[in-house]
């Protein structure tokens, strides 16, 4: 086990009407908020206009930023940028998912900052203060309620890139399992699989005696595994779908790193995927995840065997534990297509045509190789994308 630190100080609301509380919470930090949505179901659920209510009651004045996307745009968060100097912002509130919440977080770094905030995504500046962010959060998916990391998307370059500090880190999140009710059947398909993949990018590392971990990142595979069949045949189902949001945050809120290196190849060559096509994330994870272990796994055959037997149940083979290995993959590959989801490329209209591209993009932040398990370079990229075409 590796030394580590672990700090996580977002303060957590779990259970019914927790968003009731936005207002309260809000105004230990802040008296003016920028307000971050997307479209629709906040708003035709009532859920807005009762956070609107809780700041209102707190005395807090909100401006608005509304028609935040999958795969959050750049675009939009300049212009909350410009919004927060404009207005005097000094907090924002995310009242969405991981695309609403990761937008807040950006927006939170760009405030003060002189330059081009895409200057963070690209690596080249390191942000040094930051607005406070808090959560109502009404898609466990991303874990961005609680972690310190956030995504964007540049369609002008075709790029999707991730920011890590804990400037981003959101001061509290709001967590009502009743706000998942309404969640449409991919989106909760495409959720669990963002969920598992964070857990599996922890889980395959090369440090050795990490058993506690690894008995945390089982745990909460199986958790997604026995819910998510239960809310998508009874979406109301109140007690699955607050294991699910639990499990979600928990699976990014970097307890499960402790002691261990992650991976995060799959991640960075999903990335590519999405920057370009605007592919679900979870469904693009879906793709690339069982395409990377099949490459991967003679790297070593025991971890897979292990989570093949302790996550899947597969009976251990020991006179070829390589047979047991590749049955886990299996079955992760047919669970995902047992909820929905895809698990080709051609299953969400990608072409191979751009797969080099994508390949080379992938590898930009790792100076020529991505991923901590095994090394992977262009080529090898490359070589997982053409088997899941």
């Amino acid at each position: 086990m590796k030394n580590f630190t672990f700090s996580n100080p977002t303060k957590i609301l779990f259970g019914t009407d927790a968003e009731k509380h936005a207002g309260e919470e809000v105004k230990i930090y802040a008296s003016k908020v920028l307000l971050c949505y997307g479209s629709g179901s906040v708003v035709a659920s009532g859920l807005l206009d009762r956070v609107r209510s809780s700041l209102r009651e707190q005395g807090i004045e909100s401006v608005e930023l509304s028609g935040i996307q999958p795969n959050p745009r750049l675009s939009l968060v300049k212009q909350g940028i410009a919004v927060c100097r404009e207005k005097g912002i000094d907090f924002i509130l995310a009242v969405g998912g991981g695309s609403v919440i990761d937008t807040a977080k950006a927006i939170a770094v760009g405030v003060p900052y002189s330059g081009d905030v895409w200057d963070f995504y690209e690596y080249t500046a390191t942000p040094t203060e930051a607005l406070g962010v808090g959560v109502v959060l009404t898609i466990p998916a991303a874990g961005s309620e609680s972690s310190n990391s956030t995504v964007i998307s540049n369609m002008d370059l075709q790029l999707k890139r991730g920011l890590t500090t804990e400037l981003v880190r959101p001061r509290f999140a709001l967590m009502n399992p009743v706000l998942t009710y309404t969640l449409p059947p991919y989106q909760t398909a495409c959720g669990a699989a963002d969920i598992m993949a964070h857990i599996m990018e922890r889980y395959f590392t090369n440090v050795r005696s990490v058993d506690f971990t690894d008995q945390l990142c089982e745990a909460g595979l199986r958790v997604i595994i026995n819910n998510i069949p239960r809310v998508l045949a009874n979406p109301e189902d109140y007690d699955a779908r607050a294991e699910i949001m639990w499990t979600g945050a928990v699976a990014h809120n970097n307890l499960f790193d402790t002691g261990r290196e992650g991976d995060w190849a799959s991640h960075g060559i999903e990335h590519e995927i999405s920057a370009i096509y605007d592919v679900a994330h979870g469904a693009g994870l879906a793709v690339v995840f069982p395409a990377w272990m099949r490459h991967v796994w003679r790297h070593d055959v025991a971890r897979f065997a292990q989570f093949a037997t302790r996550v899947w149940g597969v009976e251990m083979d020991y006179f070829n534990p390589e047979r047991t290995a590749l049955e886990g993959i299996n079955r992760l590959e047919a669970f995902f297509q047992s909820i929905g989801l895809p698990v080709r490329l051609s299953q969400m209209n990608v072409p191979s045509d751009r797969i080099d591209e994508m390949a080379s993009k992938a590898t930009v932040k790792g100076g020529g190789a991505i991923g901590n398990f095994v090394k992977l370079d262009s080529d090898a990229i490359a070589a997982i994308l053409n088997s899941a075409i």
